[in-house]
């Protein structure tokens, strides 16, 4: 990506509008989305996130994130986070899902309610419509890819891991089910391609993600699909249908690329500009 690239819809660069004044006409005719995840927000990172978010509030009109928000999912990095969003929150919709980490302290449902306290849109299984484009989101689970994929066989922990994958996709495949949108973005945390985790250790694939996360998209097709959890992966691949799939944890965007914001733009074009979140 050059400065602040924006991707459109089939995956290709194009330049990012180089003032405001254009950015006021540009975004007459596209929604822009900026995407990142795995922020790991810890209880120390009060005033260190505010900044970037403003950046990514200045350069979109929605801001999603995708996972590991928090670092170990307290209360009270959930509360720093919020504090940090909630400007940007006020002035641009804000679309999540949870990772793993938001889950280590056993209380997501008190990170999601914090973070929707705040204004953010918390997706588990959901659909929701922002200026005519829906979104659907699920965080997702592991179990690898391809022939590789964990099947549901011999003990029962080994079948109750595959099930929970299972039940992830379904959500993902109702979310997408609710969605008359002619333009449609999936919202992750775990990969349903293993392109994008390319760059991990082979030994931790099965943990990054599944294929059967796949299985909606190609159902249910997406302009686009974000995702985060693999720091060490690959920034784009491709669902087998061709869909793009954009890996934008926040380390990996910052090692790839080093002279931009930590986030990736994707353009889609406005089928309504009055549409907007439901209130909260």
């Amino acid at each position: 990506m050059s400065d602040l690239n924006a991707t459109n819809a089939q995956g290709s660069p194009q330049p990012q509008v180089p003032s405001q004044a254009a950015a006021a006409v540009h975004g007459k005719s596209v929604v822009r989305f900026a995407a990142v995840g795995d922020l790991h927000c810890t209880k120390d990172s009060a005033g260190s996130l505010r900044s970037f978010f403003a950046q990514a509030a200045e350069a979109a009109d929605v801001l999603l994130l995708c996972g590991d928000l928090t670092d170990y999912g307290t209360t009270e990095e959930a509360k720093v986070l919020a504090g940090e969003l909630a400007q940007v929150a006020l002035s641009r919709p804000v679309v999540a899902v949870l990772g793993n980490h938001d889950f280590e302290s056993g209380q997501p449902e008190v990170v999601a309610r914090i973070l929707k306290d705040t204004g953010v849109r918390v997706l588990d299984g959901e659909a929701v419509e922002v200026q005519g484009v829906g979104i659907a989101g699920v965080k997702g689970f592991a179990g690898g890819f391809g022939r590789g994929a964990l099947g549901p066989w011999g003990e029962q922990a080994i079948k109750t891991f595959v099930q929970e994958a299972l039940h992830e996709a379904l959500k993902l495949e109702s979310a997408l089910a609710k969605l008359r949108t002619p333009d449609r973005i999936a919202l992750l945390h775990y990969s349903p391609i293993a392109a994008t985790v390319q760059g991990e250790p082979l030994e931790i694939f099965p943990f990054l993600g599944t294929t059967r996360l796949e299985e909606p998209l190609i159902r249910y097709p997406v302009s686009a699909v974000f995702h985060g959890h693999a720091h060490r992966g690959t920034p784009q691949g491709q669902t087998v249908n061709g869909t793009p799939v954009f890996n934008v944890a926040m380390p990996l965007l910052r090692h790839s690329y080093p002279q931009q914001p930590p986030f990736r733009l994707l353009e889609l074009p406005r089928q309504a500009a009055d549409a907007a979140l439901p209130a909260h």
